[in-house]
């Protein structure tokens, strides 16, 4: 992506305000395999770092990385219990990929139903 897009895309995303800019940093965090993973992996159970990363191929560091990344997504947050930090899910945090995701379903939709009308009209000449 060349830096006149970067630009736009920036632009449109401040205007657009904090649900599109949350949705886009919750689509780009969903969009890395590690990241889904520990998502599944958070699905069963509040799981400290230390266990999340003995399930993983990856380094404890990279593991809270990732985390780190999902955190300021809203996707999952964290307790501290004595020296480890608990992971959980956000639920609420999956709302603004879901409205992004709906909103071209709500489109498609509704295209559907502008041809589904044309072709009335056309049948009813």
């Amino acid at each position: 992506m060349d830096h006149s897009q970067s630009a736009s895309q920036s632009v449109s995303l401040a205007t657009l305000g904090p649900d599109a800019a949350l949705s886009n940093l919750a689509m780009d965090a969903l969009g890395d395999q590690t990241r889904r993973t520990i998502l599944s992996l958070l699905q069963a159970r509040p799981t400290p770092v230390g266990v999340l990363a003995r399930q993983l191929p990856i380094s404890r560091p990279a593991v809270s990385k990732h985390l780190r990344i999902l955190e300021k997504a809203g996707l999952v947050a964290h307790t501290s219990k004595g020296a480890s930090n608990i992971f959980y899910l956000r639920h609420e945090g999956f709302a603004a990929a879901r409205a992004y995701l709906d909103s071209f379903w709500d489109e498609a939709l509704a295209r559907y139903q502008q041809l589904a009308e044309l072709y009335a009209e056309v049948a009813d000449e």
